[in-house]
């Protein structure tokens, strides 16, 4: 073989691993947002069903259905007192923290695979 012909060979395959690099970093993108997504519908779906076993004992209880609420918010309890000064926002972010999502400004609305995050932990206790 000529050293040409193999100078050429190796930059070609150089080329082609960059193109495959690329693309595994592409795919393992693709791969991280499913898991996330995964991770948030199965969450979801495990809430819901709480939700649906709760309105089914009301229902069986009570003989009534229970009142309409919002499914996106915890319904609140009698005897739990709502502060003024905390929001409706600060509860929705508190839900989605404990339902495993950052809420941070560095990582906000990714899946938290580690465990608590000191940045959301210190946002929620302001």
């Amino acid at each position: 073989m000529e050293k040409k012909n193999v100078f050429a060979q190796i930059h070609e395959m150089e080329t082609q691993v960059e193109s495959f690099k690329n693309e595994l970093g592409t795919m393992k993108q693709a791969v991280k947002e499913l898991m996330e997504d995964n991770q948030r519908l199965l969450t979801e779906n495990e809430r819901l069903r709480k939700i649906l076993k709760r309105e089914a004992q009301g229902e069986t209880l009570s003989g009534n259905p229970p009142a309409p609420y919002n499914v996106l918010s915890e319904p609140k309890k009698k005897n739990e007192e709502v502060s003024d000064t905390v929001g409706e926002g600060y509860d929705n972010l508190a839900r989605l923290y404990h339902e495993g999502f950052h809420i941070c400004n560095v990582y906000y609305g990714h899946l938290r695979t580690e465990g608590d995050c000191l940045f959301c932990l210190s946002f929620l206790n302001k």
